[in-house]
């Protein structure tokens, strides 16, 4: 894995024009692609010798820390990654500009149970209505899946809506500790958190694939450096880190 990021990053800042300055880039990102970036991240730093100031937020929702309320309370980004749609938002808003818009990747819904727990099926969509329904607990995101799986994905397959929205929190933390049963999140942010067993994506005919996408605010200090950035993390070298981390390349 070290072999390949070195390598990727060569070949993707080879290409880029970089300026002799170092600079800080403040980055804001959003759960789903922030494994992907904690590992693409620092190749891009070392190579380029800019730094990487990193502000983690969801892409919405009413929690402080979300990116969408950090940019309104007028904190600064040179840098957000985030729910396509939320960055959408944001450019119609006039606080991004729409021509930095970077595609990244795809993200799937994803279910956990506690490490030691039995691992159910779910590969088809009875055998999730069956997990779902006889589980004691069910917990899902305040974010873009979240909002899914509390309002369509219940009604999809047939059955009342249960289970807990998580603020802030990673979904797979809460069950790890048994606070809940089941729990369902974008594949990217449930597999790097200890204590679960990683069932598999829920199947695809009640999927909700999110986009994330990202882009330079109009006040960022750097914006050469952060389109940079951005064409490093989109690169076709990249995309084996990226499908590491549980997410999907975007078909170009």
């Amino acid at each position: 894995m070290k072999r390949l990021l070195n390598t990727l990053a060569a070949l993707a800042l080879g290409a880029m024009a970089l300026t002799a300055q170092a600079e800080t880039l403040k980055v804001m990102t959003s759960g789903g692609f922030t494994a992907a970036y904690k590992l693409l991240g620092p190749q891009y730093a070392e190579q380029s010798g800019d730094t990487l100031d990193t502000i983690l937020g969801p892409s919405m929702g009413k929690a402080p820390e979300a990116i969408p309320n950090r940019l309104a309370r007028g904190e600064h980004a040179d840098v957000v990654i985030m729910v396509g749609y939320a960055l959408d938002d944001l450019i119609k808003q006039g606080k991004v500009d729409k021509a930095s818009r970077v595609e990244l990747a795809d993200s799937r819904i994803g279910l956990v149970v506690k490490e030691g727990a039995a691992k159910p099926a779910i590969g088809t969509d009875a055998e999730l209505k069956a997990v779902l329904s006889k589980a004691k607990s069910v917990a899902y995101s305040d974010s873009a899946s979240g909002v899914y799986v509390e309002k369509e994905l219940f009604k999809k397959l047939g059955m009342p809506a249960k289970g807990t929205m998580i603020e802030r929190i990673p979904v797979a933390e809460q069950v790890a500790k048994g606070d809940y049963e089941v729990g369902l999140q974008q594949v990217a942010e449930l597999l790097p958190v200890p204590g679960v067993t990683y069932v598999g994506k829920i199947p695809e005919d009640v999927q909700s694939v999110t986009r994330f996408a990202a882009g330079i605010p109009v006040n960022a200090e750097h914006p050469a450096q952060a389109k940079a950035l951005l064409q490093f993390l989109a690169s076709p070298q990249a995309q084996p880190v990226v499908q590491s981390t549980g997410l999907d390349s975007v078909s170009r």
